[in-house]
């Protein structure tokens, strides 16, 4: 196996921002944001091989033939004076040919290969078909990552509340995810099935994203190969105006490299679906770069793990997997080369299940996940509450009687949890069996009891019999994500 790649991160992260000057320490980091933000202007500057960007602009020509220097700089997203410097050489060593000019000087040159250039460009494509972005080295993406993450959140409790105001909770729920939030640590929401814990990590998932942007780029290079890190589901770039992109140029006379992308703090969100290649670099054997793993995407946001027990991997795989990265907040990647290395692991995650957590894990683990947050079923008053806000929003007229009906004999006497999803679907098929008669939606007892014969699978005879109700609604998953 070689040697693991060396990349300074604990030696040079900040693990207590309390041993610091506040005013000092935001300083310095907005400095060193600046330094790292600062464009390459000619390709003694560049921080990885020219040979690297060469290869991209060979394996552009070769695909499209004529291509201009703006063209070049839309895909590789460098200056364009770095690259007449390279265009300028490959011309001089009878790589390109300038096939058309337009406008003037250098900048209005379009370029095509030589019959050499042709052999050169075949050569880069048999290493990767990778054209897109130029990538940015991975030590300089851990330090960006670092200084972007180091600050806490001030997510304010009022934000919060407003974040779940459309959901019924008990009084004071924020203050169990407000704290985690601002601390950027993990989270475990745990509880029945069918309360809103979705609802809940999507809403956290809004608020995270809407705090303060984040730099990140497009791709990356570790050894020489390529990793791709832009996802446009993951990635929303924040527009910036020439006036606001000023306070991120490092000097008057220097740009904001463009390989970097603002983009609103990313949210993953996962289910099932998940398996143990999803949270390692993966390698495209046709295309041959690699893809970043969903973590290092999620870096500087959120990554939500839903229906947690549920997934393609076990629990304890994956506890094996996170146990150093939640305990340091460092991750380790391998190349197919065996190369390791380390990468930060900084975001918020979120683990959301209905089963019981000690049959997942075992401590070590809850340990390390520091806030776990019950999301309990509604009682009575919540129910009426939630099942009211429904009825408003579905145009169902809500009745007193209607109401208290549905709760004696669908609840009281078979003695049936109730969930917070309840109101929402039961309407529904009281509004779509309305709508298949014709007449207007009433919640009459005849209205309720077709509508939780649909619902529920027990039948009313077996409520009566007091016979313990089956929680799952007819034809739905055994798990039912909320």
């Amino acid at each position: 196996m070689s040697e693991p790649i060396n990349i300074p991160l604990e030696d040079d992260w900040a693990q207590n921002e309390d041993e610091m000057t506040p005013g000092a320490a935001i300083g310095d980091a907005d400095i060193a944001l600046r330094e790292l933000l600062r464009a390459p202007l000619h390709p003694a500057e560049l921080d990885i091989s020219p040979g690297l960007v060469v290869d991209i602009l060979l394996r552009m020509m070769f695909n499209e033939g004529e291509v201009s220097l703006r063209r070049f700089g839309e895909v590789t997203r460098l200056e364009l004076k770095l690259l007449d410097h390279l265009m300028l050489r490959l011309q001089e060593e009878h790589i390109v040919e300038v096939v058309s000019a337009s406008g003037v000087g250098r900048l209005g040159y379009s370029y095509s290969l030589s019959e050499e250039g042709t052999k050169r460009a075949r050569d880069a494509l048999s290493r990767t078909q990778y054209i897109g972005p130029a990538p940015v080295p991975v030590e300089k993406y851990a330090q960006l990552i670092t200084l972007q993450t180091q600050r806490r959140l001030q997510i304010s409790p009022q934000r919060v509340q407003q974040a779940l105001a459309h959901l019924v909770l008990p009084d004071g729920f924020h203050r169990r995810i407000g704290p985690a939030l601002n601390a950027n640590t993990s989270i475990f929401l745990y509880g029945p099935p069918g309360n809103g814990k979705t609802d809940i990590a999507q809403s956290i998932a809004r608020l995270i994203s809407g705090a303060d942007p984040i730099w990140v780029p497009f791709a990356l290079t570790i050894g020489g190969h390529i990793v791709s890190l832009y996802d446009p589901l993951v990635f929303r770039e924040v527009p910036l105006s020439k006036e606001q992109l000023r306070a991120f140029k490092a000097d008057a006379d220097s740009q904001v490299d463009r390989r970097f992308g603002y983009f609103r703090r990313p949210a993953v969100i996962v289910g099932g679906e998940l398996t143990m290649a999803a949270l390692d670099l993966r390698f495209d054997p046709v295309a041959k770069f690699y893809e970043a793993p969903l973590q290092l995407k999620a870096n500087g946001g959120m990554f939500l793990i839903d229906d947690f027990g549920r997934q393609m991997i076990s629990p304890t795989e994956l506890l094996n997997r996170w146990v150093v990265p939640l305990e340091s907040g460092v991750d380790y990647l391998r190349l197919q080369t065996g190369q390791t290395l380390a990468v930060p692991f900084r975001q918020l995650i979120v683990f959301s299940t209905n089963i019981e957590p000690r049959s997942l894990v075992d401590e070590a683990f809850l340990r390390r996940i520091q806030m776990k947050v019950r999301v309990s079923g509604p009682d009575e008053r919540a129910f009426s509450q939630i099942f009211a806000m429904y009825a408003q929003r579905l145009g169902v007229p809500l009745d007193k009687e209607g109401f208290f009906y549905l709760l004696q004999k669908w609840y009281r006497d078979c003695n049936r949890p109730m969930q917070a999803v309840h109101p929402r679907d039961i309407l529904k098929i009281i509004v779509a069996m309305a709508e298949y008669e014709g007449v207007p939606p009433r919640m009459t007892p005849d209205t309720i009891d077709a509508a939780c014969e649909s619902y529920f699978v027990d039948s009313a005879e077996d409520n009566g019999s007091g016979n313990g109700p089956t929680q799952r609604p007819r034809g739905a998953p055994s798990t039912v994500r909320r």
